[in-house]
């Protein structure tokens, strides 16, 4: 008769011999958020574009889930989705209103921005066109999606 001995460092959600490519959205979902989090900082601190009040909201959500995604993806924790998901939700509602600003289908009206860049400015784009609130948007979609299609699965 074999006995099995926990390791009391370890989550109750782990599952250490869940095989790895039940992990690979999660794994996904955290290079999503450090390619962001990077992309981030480059615009910012590299090329001297200052964030809008609504991209420092989109950070807010953005950089934390490069880390917890990151733990929980090297961890195989399975219950990131309960802290993971919010952040990514709620970054994503965000992104999507920034996004409607930029598109100009949101009114002027009701800008956030006070003092600092504005949030609908034709200057928020990278790579010859690409708008920053689009791609934003993009990002914690996928995020999102991954960490909802990695725990529609049955647990192994």
């Amino acid at each position: 008769m074999s006995t099995r001995t926990v390791d009391l460092e370890e989550p109750a959600d782990v599952a250490p011999d869940a095989p790895a490519r039940h992990l690979a959205p999660l794994y996904a979902a955290w290079v999503v958020a450090l390619v962001a989090t990077l992309g981030a900082l480059f615009v910012g601190e590299v090329m001297g574009q200052a964030p809008c009040v609504l991209c420092w909201y989109q950070r807010i959500a953005m950089f934390p889930l490069a880390v917890v995604l990151g733990i929980a993806a090297f961890r195989g924790d399975r219950g990131v989705r309960v802290y993971a998901l919010p952040l990514a939700i709620a970054g994503l509602a965000v992104a999507a209103f920034h996004a409607l600003l930029y598109a100009g289908i949101v009114s002027e009206a009701i800008e956030p921005c006070g003092a600092g860049p504005s949030c609908a400015s034709a200057d928020m784009t990278i790579f010859g066109g690409l708008p920053l609130p689009y791609l934003s948007v993009s990002a914690f979609a996928a995020i999102t999606l991954l960490l909802v299609r990695r725990f529609d699965r049955k647990r192994a």
